[in-house]
């Protein structure tokens, strides 16, 4: 897609580049723009999955209940449900590393409040939920932005690739997020929380300066039609439409990640540290997935690439539901984040490729919904399921469910199934 003119009536940004000469032919580590792009992923990730871990294991503390721990789920999804709509059209229609680091502002000062809560005597139950609902409605903002951003970042040639270091950052911080936010909460909650202040405002700092290769498109006018045009334009695409339910179904019955405080505190019978490692465990895999995307991205088939993830990763998951080995566990959830890997790039490079610039805020935030569906919504899910089965019986039916979600839809999307390539493959076809 070509450089869009700026539009007259925005402010000129010293960050802003338009010049034909570019660092387009840099490899990606190489570009300066992407560094700080790269930088603000894996700060604010790392930050988030050290406040997950501090939420979790401070709520479980607290209650004792695996209920509670979905709640917490449930308090960062409800903002993101309620603001799908409106955070697509802020990103399409202002500046994202405004909203990002704004966002992120707002995140660090939540940690703040949580790091003053706990030094102050005052935290409990209730006030993390409104704190947890507090940093979902930022992160509802934040993720269209963020995600967005990257075809300013990049030449389009480089997007595949962008979009595997992109993930590769987010599974970086998930290595060593949990494991860090473990090891800080052994100290003492406070310090933990204090990490993910410091995190959050760095994070801001960094995709503020992030230099454009374009100029925001004109701001379209405000319509009912131009509200719902990302939801309208994923359901006349089968492919997206596809890649990003199969995504929200598979994580959303497979969430095993969400218990894993259960697990670690009362089937393997280890501590915050142990939690962390559980936690880092599936972003080790993600990590080694996605640098190998990135060196090898996937050319051909990437639907069926696809599949072949998800069903992994619901066998991944019936493993770990049936181990008692704290060794197993881990090695499981390094399968299941490897396999999960899969299913992030190809989803996240259809996006990016298949979706014009000026509609790709709206979209990016259907598919944080359907993220945050997956992965909040389904730890209340997780928490639900447990408190009627058991921790072990709830992953276990989890396990089972991805795998028939998968095989179902083969059948719903064969057009995924049977795509040849993240690009539209008539834009493949060369002119006469």
């Amino acid at each position: 897609m070509p450089p869009v003119p700026a539009n007259p009536n925005d402010s000129n940004d010293s960050n802003d580049s338009t010049d034909s000469t570019d660092s387009s032919t840099l490899s990606l580590p190489k570009q300066p723009a992407f560094q700080r792009f790269w930088c603000t992923r894996i700060l604010s990730s790392l930050s988030f999955q050290m406040l997950a871990v501090a939420m979790g294991w401070h709520i479980y503390a607290l209650t004792h209940s695996a209920f509670a721990l979905g709640l917490v789920g449930l308090a960062q999804f409800l903002p993101m449900f309620l603001l799908t709509l409106v955070v697509g059209h802020f990103a399409d229609r202002y500046d994202r590393r405004r909203i990002a680091a704004i966002c992120q502002s707002l995140e660090s000062v939540a940690a703040l409040l949580f790091a003053c809560g706990t030094f102050g005597g005052w935290i409990s139950a209730p006030v993390i939920y409104v704190l947890a609902a507090c940093v979902g409605a930022a992160r509802a903002f934040e993720s269209p932005a963020v995600a967005s951003l990257l075809p300013g970042v990049v030449s389009r040639g480089q997007l595949p690739k962008a979009t595997a270091w992109a993930t590769s950052a987010n599974q970086t911080a998930q290595i060593a997020g949990p494991a860090l936010g473990g090891l800080l909460y052994g100290i003492g909650p406070g310090a933990a929380y204090l990490a993910c202040t410091l995190s959050f405002a760095a994070a801001a700092t960094a995709v503020w300066g992030i230099p454009l290769r374009m100029k925001p498109a004109n701001r379209a006018p405000v319509t009912l039609g131009s509200v719902f045009s990302g939801i309208a334009f994923i359901r006349k695409e089968p492919v997206i439409l596809g890649a990003l339910s199969l995504d929200l179904f598979a994580v959303l019955f497979g969430g095993a990640t969400a218990l894993l405080p259960v697990f670690a505190r009362d089937i393997l019978h280890t501590g915050p540290l142990g939690l962390g490692l559980l936690r880092s465990g599936t972003a080790i895999g993600a990590l080694a997935g996605t640098i190998w995307l990135a060196h090898f991205p996937l050319r051909n088939r990437p639907g069926a690439a696809m599949f072949g993830g998800v069903i992994a990763f619901g066998f991944a998951t019936l493993v770990f539901g049936l181990s008692h080995q704290f060794i197993v566990s881990l090695i499981a959830l390094m399968v299941l984040g490897a396999s999960d890997t899969i299913s992030v790039v190809v989803r996240l490079s259809l996006v990016q490729l298949r979706t014009p610039d000026e509609k790709l805020g709206r979209v990016s935030a259907v598919n944080s919904l359907f993220i945050g569906t997956s992965n909040q919504l389904g730890e209340f899910e997780s928490g639900v399921t447990a408190g009627w089965w058991g921790a072990r019986t709830a992953v276990l039916v989890g396990g089972v469910a991805t795998i028939t979600v998968a095989l179902l839809w083969m059948k719903f999307f064969p057009e995924l199934r049977n795509t040849r390539s993240l690009e539209r493959e008539e834009e493949l076809v060369p002119s006469a």
